[in-house]
């Protein structure tokens, strides 16, 4: 199997964490089971009890032994970087797309770096640094040499709540505390050319919530979003789709060379605004398909 091209935050859409026991997860790792999907996570941490990890690791050299050509991203969350040198290891790993580094932080950054090196990732910061500015820019100065294989900037929202003693009720972004460490995640990464992707919405009974929170999510600039349940798959999929008026906003703004046009009644500043209005088409291109 070819190995894939550099992966654009973008195009994960929603990210299923699936348990590396699941009973069904060559179904799932194929796009058989959720065609809609865009990007699937194999997790060995948080989703896995501890007694399971020996036999679904045993495991993993079949599942990569099976796994064939698919639009579907697949990613895997080794339990540590213990694990993930070990699961390196496994013949096929290249077939993946990458990896996820839970509890990335300055304790582990240069271990977990040493052994990732050729491979796309996204790490996962769950630690104190959440909670430090000056240690979240420690952080952000040492993936900047790897920005190119860094496909975004994770977080452990409910690794968050629970060092604040917080259940989340609702939304992540109606908690005052929450909500001002993401923000202070997003202006710490995002300048230096990071993408953020969206925490877990925990309650996937709740549907008009859930929606809601990806639009705020797209407002604010964080791209893709870690999805639980498989009913969460088709919403996010639609909420990603582009309005014909942004479509039209984003072409007008990337016809001018620079200066200041009307759209609708609206400043448009190519300058400043060209970089949103390439985002919006390639959303176009990736999520509006009949």
């Amino acid at each position: 199997m070819a190995k894939r091209k550099p992966v654009h935050a973008l195009e994960l859409g929603g990210t299923l964490f699936v348990p590396a026991s699941h009973k069904n997860l060559d179904a799932i790792l194929s796009g058989r089971k959720y065609p809609e999907l865009r990007s699937v996570v194999i997790d060995f941490e948080d989703g896995l009890a501890g007694s399971d990890q020996p036999e679904a690791l045993a495991r993993l050299g079949q599942t990569l032994e099976r796994l064939q050509e698919s639009r579907l991203l697949r990613f895997i969350r080794p339990r540590g970087p213990q694990m993930l040198k070990t699961v390196l290891q496994q013949q096929g790993i290249d077939r993946l797309d990458g990896f996820i580094l839970p509890k990335f932080g300055l304790n582990n950054a240069d271990e977990y770096l040493t052994l990732i090196d050729g491979h796309h990732f996204m790490p996962s910061i769950e630690g104190g640094e959440l909670f430090d500015t000056r240690k979240l820019q420690q952080l952000r100065d040492l993936l900047l040499p790897h920005q190119t294989r860094i496909i975004c900037i994770r977080f452990g929202a409910q690794d968050m709540l629970r060092q604040l003693g917080l259940r989340q009720a609702g939304s992540i972004y109606d908690m005052l505390a929450p909500a001002q460490i993401i923000a202070n995640l997003i202006a710490t990464f995002k300048p230096a050319g990071f993408e953020i992707s969206a925490p877990v919405f925990p309650d996937f009974s709740d549907r008009e919530g859930f929606q809601k929170e990806i639009s705020y999510e797209l407002l604010n600039g964080l791209i893709s979003k870690t999805i639980i349940h498989p009913d969460q798959i088709e919403p996010l999929n639609v909420l990603y789709r582009v309005t014909e008026q942004e479509r039209q906003e984003a072409k007008a703004l990337l016809s001018q060379q620079d200066g200041v046009i009307n759209l609708e009644g609206k400043m448009g500043e190519t300058s400043t605004q060209s970089p949103w209005a390439k985002q919006i088409l390639e959303r176009d291109k990736l999520f509006n398909v009949d």
